[in-house]
């Protein structure tokens, strides 16, 4: 048990920590002020220094690296912010995920590559009305006619609805009931049938587009199937990496904040002497601290035991749901210790406060995921309905 990165990964690290903290910081501002997601020609620069396809295999225009290495990366571009680091969840630990594992060939062999040289973005739609948590009371219906596949519906809360190029499509397929019939359909953006609804205005996540999406009779080739009637299954175990990369924006979240006041408490001064000089100051520090450190040990356990495959869903579902609580505290004590309404917006900790709380909402709110652990300590499956 080596808890040390390779001097691999530590060259991979350095890279992106380099690119993130030099060319970022600006950009990050601008989509705070526009909402607006990361531009095309950033999406160029990503994918030149290979962030966008870490974990994509060679073959496929990536690095063929490991998952963690992925979240190594990750995590260095959150702790600028969570929009600038949103093409990098997407592509390495989002639905191109799905697409690479579950597409079939030619679907795969088209859509990854583009996605790793930063042509195209994936977006997860999931989510509805009437179903969240209860992804298995899914109402989006699809159909098989022929060579085609018809989908209607209404989804709700998609980060990067009206935006992305592509669309990974949860939904039920006709005659079969229950969590069996769900499955997943990919949906290119110019799909007759296919609109959106107008920008969430939400707490954070600006930057991150949110929208509803409407499939009114969507067809698409039956080759745009991911997974069909029972295979529920297939979809959330690969959905484990997603959760991870969930974690991992939590963390980048309080990483980001901790590096900020850790700077700040050493010059800002109160009676004569930095504010750092004070017990109740560094009492806080190494509180944040912990946790931190607690947090990315989780997401690295969990990341490594998986390799190149999927992490074991009680350690992902673990560390999501450490990080997702972990985060609202030390953002919380970072906007305390920066003085509250005073310099946290202007170093950006209140931005970082306001993004930390979607993480413990997106991919499973923070008491499925208890649910979900208890559940793994007892062996059997709890009703998320008591």
């Amino acid at each position: 048990m080596d808890f040390r990165l390779s001097d691999d990964q530590l060259a991979l690290q350095d890279a992106a920590r380099k690119f993130a903290t030099s060319e970022l910081p600006a950009l990050a501002r601008d989509l705070e002020e526009t909402a607006e997601p990361v531009p095309h020609d950033w999406l160029k620069r990503y994918a030149e220094m290979g962030f966008l396809g870490v974990n994509t295999p060679t073959d496929l225009g990536g690095l063929g690296r490991p998952l963690i290495d992925a979240l190594i990366v990750l995590e260095e571009f959150a702790k600028i912010s969570v929009a600038v680091a949103f093409p990098v969840f997407e592509c390495c630990v989002g639905p191109v995920r799905i697409v690479e594992r579950l597409g079939a060939p030619e679907l795969r062999d088209r859509l990854v590559p583009r996605a790793a040289a930063g042509d195209l973005l994936v977006a997860i739609s999931m989510s509805e009305p009437d179903a969240g948590s209860a992804l298995t009371d899914l109402k989006t219906r699809a159909r098989i006619e022929g060579d085609e596949i018809v989908l209607d519906g209404t989804k709700r809360w998609c980060s990067g609805a009206g935006h992305s190029g592509g669309y990974v499509v949860f939904c039920r397929f006709e005659g079969t009931e229950a969590a069996k019939g769900i499955g997943a359909v990919f949906v290119e953006m110019d799909t007759p049938g296919l609109s959106f609804g107008e920008q969430e205005q939400l707490m954070g996540f600006r930057g991150v587009p949110s929208a509803d999406i409407f499939l009114d009779n969507v067809r698409v080739p039956k080759s745009h199937l991911l997974a069909g009637p029972g295979e529920f299954g297939k979809l959330m175990g690969l959905f484990n990496i997603e959760r991870l990369g969930n974690a991992t924006m939590a963390l980048g979240c309080a990483a980001g904040a901790l590096e900020t006041v850790t700077a700040y408490v050493q010059e800002r001064r109160q009676f004569g002497k930095p504010i750092v000089d004070f017990q109740a100051v560094q009492l806080r520090l190494g509180d944040m601290a912990c946790n931190v450190e607690a947090s990315r040990l989780l997401i690295h356990r969990a990341a490594a035991n998986g390799g190149h495959g999927l992490p074991d869903p009680q350690e992902a579902s673990i560390a999501k749901c450490f990080a997702n609580e972990m985060t609202r505290t030390v953002t919380a004590d970072a906007l305390q210790l920066m003085g509250g309404y005073g310099y946290a917006r202007e170093y950006g900790i209140e931005q970082k406060f306001r993004d930390s709380f979607g993480w413990g909402i997106a991919g499973g709110a923070i008491d499925i995921q208890k649910v979900n652990i208890a559940g793994g300590l007892v062996g059997r499956r709890f009703s998320q309905r008591g």
